[in-house]
């Protein structure tokens, strides 16, 4: 006997269609052991997936895709999707190099009608999809699928009020309300209700009253608003009304008997419509709904016992050293402030969060609101400091320029995942924050070489009277154990870690341990640069007079990187050095091991070596 047995019949949703709607159920749960057992073995995220089974199912059951389009929102609950359109196979190679995204990806399917790993962009997407199908006479339906935490954005908002003024468009939004729990579904009378106001008979009689007191429009804006009345007694859909859509839940987002009948009747409607699902992170694996968190995102784990606790602590990551010197400096000065964009965990601010409640602010998925809120505190004499990953940095960009660096304000960025970042992949690389933070009047800018140092310029970028951000890769560095006393770096600054002849290499970040291993094997002159801005020109014009060949070591996109303040450091000389720039090439460079995918862009020790020597031998 197959393992799974009906959902090895599944290769592509057109055979779903075929199953017996009796057989839905089974194969939920056929679809979930499924999950569990192949990302316990490959590692990804498991409790966000386990959530939207039925939901991934009765979507392509009921809706002809991928002629109906898609847009799963933020990408990270699309595994069962996945499995569904014809990738069950390659789930073993989930997330690692050369195998498929842990997020839906274009090239890798047309299932996946657009790219989702950053959040709230699915109705914005989905709308755009609507209006094109509406424009080009093409009867098909624009599906977008939002988690609760991504309706928190501003973008999602935004797309809603555009969508509820287009006329003539087939758009479902769904908000899958797996965390907040906006509102329960209560036994049989939610299914009732929301089979009842998305059916035939309900929305005949809205279209009749607006047809009969069409010629009586005070009659008609009266009824509407008896109507929205009503349905707000009994339903919390008031909000999205207002916006133009038809609300249609909550509904238990687990129960097929529920989802499939009310998408069926859905599937009719023409106009913007918003259905309100239920889920629960974890579903149908006891340990995860018990701590959906920590099975959010996993590594490899025996499915069978679940996640052993470490049984002995592991390496000091750049996270734990932020976490630690935030509550540390918090002790010290009550005007400390910390604030997330919905990133507690990840940005090390679980503790903080406990020890300091009243200085701690999650603001949910809203990265521009964050930098205006923090810059509005620093306007009040508070030390904000914001934790971010450095991907989402880029999505509070003009907040950054217009109400920080403008007004010269003391904001500290604590800029995590800078670099590669591994599984996540393209959307989650850290490749870019140094080329659009460089060109930034106001800002300082540094790259810690180990964890002392960087919380040492956490330190210094407190004291600073001014906009700070200090970048640090995921993970753990070289295992220099932070020093308990702070001190403040002098700004702009390098420091000289070897001294050689013809050769320097000049180190931004994590790369001072390979530097030196090279600077002994071609006895090269190594420098700790420490700061991007101000970049110490000094050091750089003494190496210029002193050395053929300068070298720049970056984990970030090499066009406008540091690199590039080093060259415009150097142009005009009348004894111009040759300059070797090495960092991120002009491309998205794909998910895999972190070690794998510096190496697979000559960014190791073996490939910076190799580099040099080919500039050696082609100056020769």
């Amino acid at each position: 006997m197959p393992a799974y047995p009906l959902l090895e019949r599944i290769n592509h949703p057109s055979e779903l269609r075929t199953l017996e709607r009796r057989d839905l159920i089974a194969l939920a749960h056929e679809l979930r052991a499924f999950l569990i057992e192949s990302v316990s073995r490959s590692g990804g995220h498991l409790s966000s997936n386990l959530g939207t089974v039925e939901l991934s199912i009765a979507l392509h059951y009921v809706f002809d895709t991928p002629e109906d389009r898609i847009v799963w929102d933020v990408g990270h609950q699309t595994y069962g999707h996945k499995v569904l359109t014809g990738r069950r196979a390659q789930m073993a190679n989930l997330r690692h190099f050369g195998g498929i995204s842990g997020f839906p990806r274009r090239q890798e399917s047309e299932y996946d009608t657009f790219g989702t790993a950053h959040s709230s962009t699915s109705i914005s997407a989905a709308l755009g999809m609507a209006v094109a199908a509406r424009d080009k006479g093409e009867e098909r339906c624009a599906i977008a699928v939002i988690g609760d935490g991504a309706m928190s954005a501003g973008m999602a908002f935004e797309a809603l009020n555009n969508a509820g003024d287009m006329q003539g468009i087939k758009l479902l939004v769904i908000l899958n309300d797996n965390e907040m729990s906006i509102s329960p579904p209560v036994g049989a009378l939610t299914k009732i209700l929301a089979r009842m106001l998305s059916g035939s008979t309900f929305n005949a009689a809205r279209r009749a009253g607006k047809n009969v007191l069409g010629i009586a429009p005070p009659m008609l804006d009266f009824a509407r608003k008896v109507e929205e009345h009503v349905k707000g007694l009994i339903s919390p859909g008031t909000l999205f009304e207002e916006f133009g859509f038809h609300y249609y839940g909550p509904i238990d987002g687990h129960d097929l008997d529920a989802l499939i009948p009310t998408l069926q009747n859905l599937r009719r409607l023409d106009g913007p419509q918003f259905l309100h699902v239920v889920t629960r992170k974890g579903q149908g694996y006891k340990l995860a709904e018990a701590d959906p968190i920590l099975y959010h995102g996993v590594s490899k784990f025996d499915h069978t016992s679940g996640i052993q606790a470490a049984k002995a602590p592991g390496k000091l990551s750049y996270t734990q050293v932020f976490g630690d010197w935030l509550c540390d400096i918090a002790a010290k000065d009550p005007r400390v402030v910390g604030i997330t964009p919905a990133m507690r965990e990840g940005s090390g601010m679980v503790r903080f969060a406990e020890c300091f409640p009243d200085r701690y602010h999650d603001v949910g998925i809203a990265e521009q609101h964050a930098l205006t809120f923090a810059a509005g505190l620093a306007c009040e004499g508070m030390k904000p400091v914001v934790a971010i990953y450095s991907t989402f940095l880029q999505r509070a960009y003009d907040q950054l320029i217009h109400d920080i660096a403008l007004q010269n304000l003391p904001v500290v960025l604590a800029i995590d995942r800078a670099g590669l970042v591994g599984a996540d992949g393209a959307t989650h690389h850290g490749a870019f924050d140094i080329s659009f933070l460089a060109c930034i009047p106001n800002l300082v800018i540094m790259c810690p070489a180990d964890e002392n140092e960087c919380r040492q310029m956490l330190y210094t970028a407190y004291l600073h009277d001014g906009p700070t951000a200090v970048r640090y890769p995921r993970g753990s560095g070289p295992l220099v154990t932070p020093r308990d006393e702070m001190s403040a770096l002098p700004v702009g600054k390098a420091v000289l870690e070897r001294t050689g002849k013809t050769i320097a290499l000049l180190s931004f970040g994590g790369f001072l341990a390979n530097a030196l291993e090279v600077g002994e094997t071609l006895d090269a002159t190594v420098i700790n640069m420490r700061f991007v801005k101000p970049l110490d020109t000094d050091i750089v014009l003494r190496l210029a007079e002193t050395h053929d060949l300068l070298v720049t070591l970056e984990e970030n996109a090499l066009i406008g990187g540091a690199g590039s303040e080093v060259s415009r450091t150097i142009e005009g000389l009348a004894k111009r050095p040759q300059l070797l720039r090495l960092g991120l090439p002009d491309c998205f460079i794909d998910h895999g091991d972190q070690a794998q995918l510096l190496a697979s862009v000559g960014l190791d020790t073996a490939g910076i070596l190799a580099s040099i020597k080919l500039r050696i031998e082609t100056n020769s």
